[in-house]
């Protein structure tokens, strides 16, 4: 039987040392949705909250967002490396330590931060290390990236719930990332939306079947 082989470089995440060199300048965008209309960038609402998750290619998974009610704006980027301004190229090859994620900006007065990490956890599986199905390697760990003590305690609460709701269903221990947020580099435009653009496009988005509720 063929097996594909994975280089194990793309499995192991670099020293800041070994990171590329990334660019001073971001990358060029047109601060739009293209399904709401809502800006990309900040600034936001005062009274809105934003987080950062990863659950593989960040095109299936920001559609997931941006269809949930009281979300103001999404936009997928990297994070969570040491490369500024990376291109898509070079975080494909596991060379910058960043992860594909979506930059969620919501209203918690309609969507509060728990039902949004339900869909987080529910949309993906979350005990595959650095993959997420077929798409092998750093850039599709799961991930959430917080920007407060009330969120991080949000995102610890429901990993440890959901973390056994999957012990009974007979998965492996969550390998999750849970990290404070660090800066957030806006993919090139043509990833923005990218489902919405194009409807036939991929998606390796998939759950483990198990609700956190």
């Amino acid at each position: 039987m063929f097996k594909r082989y994975i280089d194990p470089r793309k499995l192991e995440m670099p020293q800041p040392a070994q990171a590329l060199p990334g660019r001073a300048q971001a990358m060029p965008l047109n601060n739009k949705h293209f399904v709401n209309g809502h800006p990309l960038q900040p600034p936001f609402p005062a009274h809105l909250e934003q987080i950062q998750v990863g659950l593989g290619c960040f095109w299936g998974a920001e559609r997931k967002f941006w269809q949930v009610p009281g979300v103001f704006t999404t936009a997928v980027g990297y994070s969570g490396g040491f490369t500024p301004n990376p291109t898509y190229e070079e975080v494909c090859s596991g060379r910058t330590g960043h992860n594909e994620v979506v930059l969620v900006v919501f209203d918690p007065n309609v969507i509060p931060l728990r039902d949004l990490l339900r869909v987080f956890w529910e949309s993906h599986d979350p005990t595959q290390g650095m993959r997420q199905g077929n798409d092998v390697g750093t850039q599709y760990r799961s991930g959430v990236y917080f920007y407060s003590d009330e969120q991080k305690q949000a995102v610890e609460e429901t990993q440890e719930q959901f973390q056994q709701k999957l012990r009974d269903a007979g998965y492996n221990s969550i390998t999750t990332e849970i990290q404070p947020a660090g800066p957030f580099y806006y993919a090139e435009d043509y990833h923005q939306q990218y489902l919405a653009k194009n409807p036939g496009g991929y998606c390796g988005l998939g759950g483990t079947g198990v609700c956190l509720d």
